[in-house]
């Protein structure tokens, strides 16, 4: 016999402002547990030294997790140079020193270097799989980690304060896969030395601002109150730039039970191109997300708010 799942159906988003000194899944848990949430999950890990934006799905909100990843991030991050640790963060041990100190006019100059599509090699301490096993799982039994170098797409890297010598404030905005650790690491080297970081808060996730996010500490305190609930976000709240398409019911209904629908364009789908991912909804209620394929809709994933 199949075990129950404990927890309630409830469905959206809380975005959360993640403390210092938390896992994100820790984060994830406590959140589950004041909502008594049967399913939850985030959208983009964020190290425990991290603060800022983390948006956690509950029920339904889950299979909308992968876009919400896809989506740009804003991230402002403070530097120490001179100091190199086996994590890229004030978190790991010093594995190397340099008594170079960049001024401020070397870093504004080698910045473009590191704005568009660059190759970046990630962490050694990160959630990347290599044949099948976390690297930092690897990383903490001292196995070597053959780490490929990547492609990401950083839009925007700029200079933000350095008031002393040793540090300096970056904010940067970036795409998915994005390690602002290895980014301090290559910027270090890129000015002759070395760096870590020593601070870390993500501003953005796509639409979701840290204006928006509400502290643990103050969740917590609230409990399971309907105060708390005020905090929950429609699932539809982080998928801004997914085009809707308004379905009929019984377009709906073939799309809940997995069945594309043809001819479903008629004029709906302009200025949308073949393999388009879109919203389908009926009313004001999310369906499915689908795509327009061979003049109709595809079913990806299919919700349930029941």
């Amino acid at each position: 016999m199949a075990r129950k799942r404990k927890g309630r159906p409830v469905h959206g988003w809380v975005i959360l402002d993640k403390p210092a000194g938390m896992t994100s899944a820790q984060a994830v848990a406590k959140v589950r547990r004041l909502f008594d949430a049967a399913k939850a999950g985030h959208a983009g890990t964020l190290d425990p030294l991290a603060t800022g934006v983390l948006p956690i799905a509950l029920g339904e909100a889950t299979k909308a997790v992968p876009y919400v990843m896809a989506e740009r991030k804003i991230y402002r991050f403070t530097l120490c140079w001179g100091a190199a640790t086996d994590t890229d963060d004030a978190e790991g041990l010093v594995v190397a020193t340099s008594d170079m100190r960049p001024s401020v006019a070397a870093i504004e100059q080698v910045l473009p270097r590191f704005v568009g599509v660059i190759d970046q090699t990630p962490p050694v301490y990160a959630a990347v799989k290599v044949n099948g096993v976390r690297a930092y799982k690897r990383a903490r039994h001292g196995e070597p980690i053959p780490l490929a170098p990547r492609q990401v797409s950083i839009e925007r890297l700029e200079l933000i304060e350095q008031l002393h010598p040793d540090y300096a404030t970056f904010e940067a905005t970036v795409g998915k896969g994005t390690y602002i650790r290895a980014l301090a690491r290559d910027l270090g080297r890129a000015l002759g030395t070395v760096a870590h970081v020593t601070a870390l808060r993500r501003l953005a996730v796509g639409r979701l601002r840290a204006e928006q996010a509400i502290p643990l500490e103050k969740l917590t305190v609230m409990g399971h109150s309907p105060t708390a609930s005020e905090h929950l976000l429609s699932v539809e709240t982080a998928l801004d730039d997914i085009p809707a398409l308004a379905v009929t019911e019984a377009e709906a209904a073939s799309l809940r039970h997995g069945r594309p629908v043809i001819n479903a364009n008629e004029g709906r789908c302009q200025g949308l191109g073949e393999g388009t991912t879109i919203r389908a909804v009926n009313g004001d209620r999310l369906v499915a997300f689908a795509q327009i394929r061979d003049g109709g809709l595809r079913p990806i994933r299919v919700l349930n708010f029941d």
